[in-house]
């Protein structure tokens, strides 16, 4: 993979080219006084001193009011004050900036860096989602997430006669947050040299019925989208992008991944997609069956927002694990 290629799937570089198909979106460039404190892991975990009360965290993981009065008692009963806490970082003008951008957006977004999601700290959410209605709870999931550590520090890693290992500018993009999205309607296609070569179910940890009966429409409408929306319109040759397939039938550009082996190839293999064959006779493949369902791959959480609506994926899942613990009580009772 070359350097120009994974700069090109960075989020600030292609929104502006495809922003009338993809998601709402607001890019703010972050200041490097922010990216050395999400990097910094040196002292005691805090969230920024916020500028607005009604923006501040009631739980802070660590809160330095709290050890103002922590003594250490020695054994000759003397007291002795431990060192202050440092002071909590403080970023007004970029917390005023996302707040008001959050406004404009609706209220609510989710996060992204230059590449990635913090998908991995969604559990620390009090909605266990990427859904933030704050800068607090956006930095909140940032500080917490390993996975950013890839953008932060490594993001050239795989690169081919590459020096560097991140960035010169790191940007925080604010996506609108749609709540009715369902996970079985996400899709990545594989794009090798100008070529459709193959399409793929994103949610490959769960079987939807419903998609084999709207297999033949969707690989219609994606490959239009392609053809009509992308073709030729990336720089790259080869390349992956995620879309969205809304119940209108429009479909909605969210990502753009670089050709590479740590893009998931999800129901294919690298070999097949590299091969001549799929490039002659491209297919949208999915899960047609429990026996289908891959477990083991890292897709747990497969978009860059948990959706847990009523009738989605997790949504079942969530009954099916409530109806299981109350046949488990009957059974232990009866």
């Amino acid at each position: 993979m070359k350097e120009e290629e994974l700069n090109r799937c960075q989020i600030q570089e292609w929104y502006p080219r495809f922003k009338s198909t993809s998601i709402k979106t607001v890019i703010h460039e972050l200041p490097e006084s922010f990216i050395n404190y999400l990097l910094d892991d040196s002292g005691p975990f805090l969230l920024p001193l916020s500028v607005s009360d009604n923006d501040a965290l009631p739980n802070r993981i660590h809160n330095p009011e709290d050890e103002q009065d922590y003594t250490i008692t020695s054994d000759n009963e003397s007291e002795q004050t431990s060192p202050p806490p440092p002071p909590p970082p403080s970023f007004p003008e970029l917390e005023s900036q996302i707040n008001e951008s959050i406004k404009t957006l609706g209220g609510a977004i989710f996060p992204k860096l230059n590449w990635s999601s913090p998908k991995d700290s969604a559990w620390i959410s009090p909605n266990a989602s990427l859904k933030c209605t704050s800068f607090s709870e956006i930095t909140l999931l940032l500080k917490s997430s390993d996975s950013l550590v890839h953008d932060l520090c490594h993001a050239y890693d795989s690169c081919t006669n590459c020096n560097i290992k991140r960035p010169a500018r790191f940007f925080l993009a604010l996506r609108k947050w749609y709540p009715s999205l369902h996970p079985e309607m996400e899709f990545r296609v594989f794009v090798r040299n100008h070529v459709l070569v193959g399409i793929s179910q994103r949610e490959v940890t769960g079987f939807y019925p419903s998609l084999t009966k709207k297999k033949p429409v969707l690989e219609s409408l994606i490959k239009d989208f392609y053809s009509k929306k992308v073709n030729m319109k990336f720089e790259s040759e080869s390349y992956t992008f995620d879309v969205y397939v809304r119940t209108d039938d429009e479909v909605k550009l969210l990502d753009f991944n670089p050709w590479c082996e740590f893009t998931l190839p999800l129901l294919f293999t690298w070999e097949e997609l590299e091969s001549e064959l799929l490039s002659r006779e491209p297919e949208l493949r999915i899960v047609e069956g429990q026996c289908g369902v891959r477990p083991g791959l890292k897709t747990a959480v497969p978009y860059d927002y948990l959706d847990t609506s009523e009738g989605s994926g997790w949504d079942q899942f969530l009954r099916n694990a409530d109806e299981e613990l109350r046949r488990q009580t009957r059974s232990a009772g009866g």
